[in-house]
C-alpha cells in the first residue's frame, strides 16, 4: 500500500495517539465512507484504506476534527496489508478498531463463473480480511484489547441464486469471525460481523444494471419495505466497535436487514400487511 502524503507526515502524531484508532477499508464510497464519518464523529483517529485515494472521505473526516491517514493499496495483497500494518504501527503505535468493509460483488450463474472470477471475489472478500485480521489483530493482541468488525452480508446467512462466489466469501467471512472470536476473545480482542441486507450504494447500482433485480424486488422482500441506507450499517458497526456499548458482545453475525432473514413468509402475505 502506498505511503502517506507529505502533508500527512507533517501532522503531529501526538494528536492521533490520544484518540482511539480505527482502520477502515473500502472507504472511498458507500458503507465504508459512512462508517469513517460516523467514527470520526465519535472521536476516532482514522486510517482510511482503499484501492484509490479516498479524497472526499479524507476531507470529510478531517472536517469533523479527526486525525486521518490515507493508505492506498490492495487488501488482497499480503505485501500491501503488511505495509498498512507497518504504517499504523509507525504513526499511531496501536489500533483499537479494524473494520473490514472492502468487498466486490459478482452476479453470475455458478456454471458460468470462471475460476479467475471465483478467486478474485474470495481474495478480496475473505483472504483480504484474514490478512488484515492477522496483521492488525497482532497489534491488538499485544495491547490486550481491540475490536474487529467484519462487514459480511445476509448472503453469508442464506443462499441467494447467481452469487456462488459472493455467497461463499461471505459465509467464509462469518466463519472467520466466529473462529477468531473464540480464539482471541479471552485475550481481549472481540471479533464480530454485521450482515447488511440490500444497501443503496454504487455496488447496488452496478448489480441492478446487470438486470439481476429491481428496487421493487428488494422492497417487497424486506418487512420494513425499503433498502438499508449506508448510515444504518455504519451505526451498527459503531456499536460493535465501542467497548462501552458492546463490551461483552463477541462472535455475533448481526443482521442489519430490515427483517429479511427473520421472515419466512411469502410476498403476498407480506404485502397485505402494509
Amino acid at each position: 500500500m502506498g505511503s502517506e502524503s507529505e502533508a500527512d507526515r507533517e501532522r503531529p502524531a501526538e494528536q492521533g495517539a490520544r484518540a482511539p484508532v480505527a482502520v477502515v477499508t473500502g472507504v472511498a464510497q458507500g458503507i465504508g465512507r459512512q462508517v469513517a464519518e460516523v467514527l470520526a464523529g465519535e472521536g476516532y483517529a482514522l486510517v482510511l484504506a482503499d484501492l484509490r485515494e479516498p479524497t472526499e472521505t479524507l476531507a470529510a473526516v478531517r472536517e469533523a476534527g479527526s486525525e486521518a491517514l490515507s493508505v492506498v493499496g490492495d487488501i488482497a495483497s499480503e505485501a500491501d496489508t503488511a505495509t498498512l500494518a507497518d504504517q499504523v504501527r509507525e504513526r499511531f503505535g496501536r489500533v483499537d478498531v479494524l473494520v473490514n468493509n472492502a468487498g466486490v460483488s459478482l452476479l453470475a450463474p455458478a456454471e458460468e463463473t470462471t475460476a479467475e472470477q471465483w478467486r478474485r471475489v474470495l481474495d478480496v472478500n475473505l483472504t483480504g480480511p484474514f490478512l488484515l485480521c492477522r496483521a492488525l489483530g497482532s497489534l491488538m493482541l499485544e495491547a490486550g484489547t481491540g475490536s474487529i468488525v467484519n462487514v459480511a452480508s445476509i448472503a453469508g446467512l442464506r443462499g441467494i441464486a447467481d452469487r456462488a462466489a459472493y455467497n461463499a466469501s461471505k459465509h467464509g467471512l462469518i466463519g472467520l469471525t466466529r473462529t477468531l472470536a473464540a480464539e482471541w476473545g479471552g485475550r481481549g480482542v472481540r471479533v464480530n460481523a454485521v450482515c447488511p441486507g440490500w444497501v443503496k450504494t454504487g455496488m447496488d447500482a452496478a448489480d441492478q444494471a446487470s438486470g439481476g433485480y429491481t428496487d421493487t424486488d428488494i422492497a417487497e422482500q424486506v418487512p420494513m419495505g425499503r433498502f438499508a441506507a449506508p448510515g444504518d450499517i455504519a451505526q451498527a458497526v459503531a456499536f460493535l466497535a465501542d467497548p462501552a456499548r458492546s463490551g461483552f458482545v463477541n462472535g455475533v453475525a448481526l443482521p442489519v436487514d430490515g427483517g429479511w432473514t427473520a421472515d419466512a413468509g411469502w410476498t403476498s402475505l407480506r404485502l397485505r400487511k402494509r
